[in-house]
This record gives C-alpha cells, structure tokens and sequence, in this order.
C-alpha cells in the first residue's frame, strides 16, 4: 500500500503548484516496542531507557520504506529525522526550527516527517506524535489544509448503532468527540482517533485550517484529497 500511496501523491502533484509536506504514522513498527517499554511516559529506570533506541530505530525503518517508494514514484522524498531535531516537554514540542522544510520545499524537495521518540525536557524523553508534529509546523508555517490517511472511511460516530461516518466536524462538537470517539483499536501509544480530532478542532478554531480524514486503503481517495476534493472522509473546520 505504500508504493500505491507514493504513486498517488505523485500523480497528485502533477498538475499542482502548492507545496506538499508528507507525515506517516508508526504503525506496528514503533509501536510495539514503544507500549513494551512505556517509553511515552519518560525515563523511570534503567530498564525503560533501552526502548528509545529500540523505537527510534523502528520509526526511522518504516520512514526509509517511505521515503523509497516516494523516490521510487518520481518524488524527491527526503526524510526529517525528529530525534535528531526536535525539543519537547511532556510530547509537545517546544523547540524545532523548521526553516530548513522552509528551504527544503523552495528546492523542490518533498520533506516527509514521522512520529519518533525525542528528548524530554520534563521526562528524559518521550514520544512526538506525527500529529503533533502537524500541529506544529502548522503553528508555525503557512499551512493551508490537512489531510489524515487513516484504515477507516473518517472519524466513525460510537454513540449510534449504526457507526456512521461523520462527514463534518466543528469546534462546537467537542462535548460530543469526548462522548462518542474511542481510541486506536491496536496498539498506539499516541492517543488514537481521538487525540487526531482534538488536535485538528485547535487548529480549525486557531489557525482556521482545515482538515480532513479519509480511508487511504481506498485506491484512489488520497490522490482525489490533494487535487482538492473535499467530501470523502471527514471534514474538520471551524465553526
């Protein structure tokens, strides 16, 4: 699926002149180590500093593949190593120059950034979720629109049997997330589908973007996304 994901982001750009950033998630590969380890929640003892390594290295494989296919397809994928750049206190960032995407994307290169372990200032270290990351260079770069690929058709309403999509969501639903949004039904020490919404409604409420959250396992869906259809997922904006 990532070498059609790759493809699909390079047809999309084709006939595009806006600057694209790609973000991927861990998935199994982080993950796993990172829940074994509790690496999130900081340093506690000696035992729990042998997953940073562990998690790094993980993270930093899966982003090789990806940059791979995105070279592969015709891109000119370079990788942004979060661990080697990134500053955080309590999984936020609070220290990461970002001039040198800035640079990057005047180059013509694609920068693709990933969730990865970083140093902590509050606990040794923890995990930056690749959300998180959006949050950030949308706070601090000229950031237009958002879109999630995730292994479902949007964000799903859990308060009704039926488990319909729902196809926009506003700042004023908030009571309504906390009620009826769950976490990741596999193993992500990052917070889940949740953590996604609440991070994307800030960022409509704050920065007036938008954002949207499609099934990527769909062949095609993403492409669509970046050429500027709207409608296939879910919907984040302001009010």
């Amino acid at each position: 699926m990532i070498k059609r994901l790759a493809e699909e982001i390079h047809s999309s750009k084709k006939d595009s002149h806006n600057d694209l950033i790609v973000g991927h998630g861990g998935g199994s590969y982080p993950h796993i180590p990172a829940n074994k380890y509790q690496v999130h929640k900081g340093l506690k003892d000696s035992v729990d500093f042998k997953g940073v390594p562990l998690v790094q290295d993980a993270a930093a494989r899966l982003n090789r593949l990806v940059v791979s296919e995105l070279i592969n397809a015709g891109e000119n994928g370079i990788s942004i190593q979060p661990s080697a750049s990134i500053l955080a206190k309590s999984s936020k960032i609070i220290k990461w120059d970002v001039r040198i995407i800035q640079e990057m994307l005047k180059l013509n290169l694609l920068p693709v950034v990933y969730g990865d372990v970083v140093i902590d200032v509050g606990q040794r270290y923890s995990i930056v979720s690749t959300e998180e990351i959006f949050f950030y260079l949308a706070n601090n770069l000229d950031i237009k629109r958002i879109v999630i690929g995730s292994d479902v058709d949007g964000v799903i309403d859990n308060s009704s049997k039926s488990g319909k999509k729902v196809d926009v969501i506003t700042p004023s639903d908030r009571k309504w997330i906390s009620a009826s949004l769950r976490g990741a039904k596999t193993i992500d020490v990052t917070g889940g589908m949740r953590s996604k919404v609440e991070l994307l409604l800030f960022l409509a409420e704050e920065k007036g973007v938008e954002s949207e959250i499609l099934n990527a396992t769909k062949p095609g869906l993403l492409e669509l996304a970046l050429r500027g259809k709207k409608g296939t997922g879910t919907i984040i904006r302001p009010n």
